[in-house]
């Protein structure tokens, strides 16, 4: 089993008009997210947030981050969330067991002391997508099964950006100190996603991209500040961090998905700036 957790800092808006495109990757593209057998991590310095793949396969896998967070468990200080986008598998909360099919979620609290992971099916294993933000309170731990998710339908096929939002850790129906995590399905025909673009100064954002519909697809992910932006090409399972003065919006080759995690002082969902098109540059 392989370990490894990158660290990402913050940048200013003035910091980035002098990256090129190998710097703009090297700085906000997390390459690789899943790997059989591995858990690979980010820390962003933004609104601190660790996030990443774990794969388990024959055997079950747990995170242990303590002397890097400055803490004696990695949850004691942080909660968690995440969402399985591969084959079967469970988990096992502090001695307790529950089983997790693909898009199914779970939201776990700050004080758990054991977390592993594990599939099924070595040969189809979990993905789970996992998501840890700081907290200072706990609240109950919770399964998400994806069957149960909030469900909002935005956009249309005319502006080719019809899709389905899957809120699973949401202040609508759950507390938590300040994570907020879902699922968002484009349907056929459409590739734009969250356009008009927006901003949220008080919180920032991580997007996933996955379930391509076939491997040749990609994701021109559209970030920085909305009259100076940057973008990356982006292929299957994927993240991009976005700072909070960022713009981020996406437009593929074909439909697609992406997990979407968020983070900071403000958790009302619909709490951002939209930019007039005509501002976009």
């Amino acid at each position: 089993m392989a370990f490894k957790m990158e660290t990402r800092y913050a940048h200013s808006p003035e910091d980035i008009a002098h990256y090129d495109t190998e710097k703009m990757r090297q700085e906000f593209l997390m390459e690789k997210i899943f790997n059989p057998g591995d858990i690979l991590l980010t820390y962003t310095y933004n609104d601190r947030m660790i996030f990443g793949g774990v794969t388990p396969t024959t055997e079950p896998l747990e995170i242990k981050l303590s002397k890097e967070l400055g803490v004696d468990y990695f949850l004691q200080r942080r909660e968690l969330g995440f969402i399985n986008i591969g084959g079967s598998g469970s988990i096992m909360i502090d001695g307790e067991k529950d089983n997790i099919v693909t898009h199914d979620g779970y939201y776990i609290s700050k004080g758990t002391k054991e977390l592993k992971f594990a599939s099924a099916d070595a040969n189809n294993p979990a993905k789970f997508y996992v998501v840890s933000t700081p907290a200072h309170k706990t609240y109950p731990n919770k399964k998400l099964p994806f069957a149960n998710a909030l469900q909002k339908t935005l956009g249309d096929q005319e502006h080719m950006n019809k899709r389905t939002i899957y809120k699973y850790i949401d202040a609508s129906q759950m507390d938590t100190c300040q994570l907020q995590m879902g699922y968002t399905v484009l349907e056929s025909g459409s590739s734009w996603n969250t356009m008009p673009a927006h901003t949220h100064a008080r919180r920032m954002e991580a997007y996933m991209y996955c379930e391509f519909s076939n491997p040749d697809t990609r994701v021109v992910h559209i970030m920085g500040k909305p009259d100076a932006t940057k973008h990356l090409f982006l292929e299957p399972e994927q993240a991009v961090v976005n700072p909070s003065w960022s713009i981020h919006c996406g437009v593929g080759t074909t439909n697609y998905a992406f997990i979407w995690a968020m983070c900071g002082e403000n958790q009302t969902y619909d709490d951002m700036d939209e930019i007039p098109m005509h501002e976009l540059r």
